[in-house]
């Protein structure tokens, strides 16, 4: 595997990998201790955390197993050349498997505390056992040859799409009710920032080698990060600017809102 060609680009990268981790493991707690205080996750779309649920998952199966598995390896230098980086580093894994953890934890939650009429929609569902019928096809097609760099892609592509859907029906959710209430706006402030970190952290490894390999050779990571990214930023407009919360003031004895 290539190795570094700059000490500061390295520690640079290694300082915003980990930033990006602290900001992506640190963004699940403020729902969850939000929900613990309230004993309620109404406002919190279900859907959402199903499709993060299994979005994770995928992720974490794909960072693990190239970080991990030197068969992968092996087939990840036979397509993209052994002058190039292994694009997963030790953060991405230990993100995968704190979001995987997090991510239990908060449908836990769903499933004991006071919920109102929510509920998970058929469509996620549907979405989530598709999803994962069709990666056990993929694995049984996969085997015979092999061919484990193909298996882990597909779960990375799984991640992907789960990226790219997971964030709407909060979205739709919040628009409905013009209001972002029973939403964290903490988690969504932390993940906008992981994923500036995230994304930069590709862009100085990049630099050093003189490569953008690490770009479209590890596409869900670049997608991971855009797509985080411009939802965050619709989140932040929906909280505060379309739907900001009514403060609530005491005059006598009564609110005024």
């Amino acid at each position: 595997m290539a190795s570094w060609n700059s000490i500061p680009l390295k520690t640079t990268y290694e300082i915003l990998g980990w930033i990006s981790f602290i900001s992506w493991s640190i963004s699940f707690y403020p729902q969850v201790i939000f929900n613990f205080r309230r004993k309620s996750v109404v406002g919190l779309n279900f859907d959402f955390v199903v499709l993060n649920l299994t979005k994770h998952s995928s992720y974490l199966i794909y960072n693990v197993c190239l970080y991990f598995s030197s068969a992968v390896q092996k087939q990840y230098f036979k397509k993209y050349g052994h002058d190039q980086m292994i694009p997963v580093a030790a953060n991405d894994v230990a993100f995968s498997l704190h979001a995987v953890l997090l991510t239990a934890i908060t449908l836990l939650q769903i499933a004991i505390y006071e919920r109102g009429a929510q509920k998970v929609s058929k469509i996620s569902l549907t979405i989530v056992s598709a999803v994962w019928l069709a990666a056990a096809v993929c694995f049984f097609v996969a085997l015979p040859s092999h061919k484990w760099l193909w298996l882990i892609s597909v779960f990375n592509a799984i991640q992907v799409v789960m990226t790219l859907i997971k964030y709407i029906p909060q979205a739709v959710m919040n628009s409905r009710r013009k209001s972002t209430d029973g939403f964290s706006i903490g988690n969504i402030l932390l993940d906008f920032l992981g994923g500036c970190t995230n994304y930069t952290q590709m862009l100085v490894q990049s630099i050093d080698q003189h490569s953008w390999v690490n770009f479209y050779g590890n596409i869900g990571k670049t997608l991971l990060s855009l797509v985080s990214i411009f939802f965050d930023l619709l989140f932040m407009c929906q909280h505060y600017l379309l739907y900001p919360a009514k403060k609530t003031i005491i005059v006598g004895r009564q609110e005024v809102v």
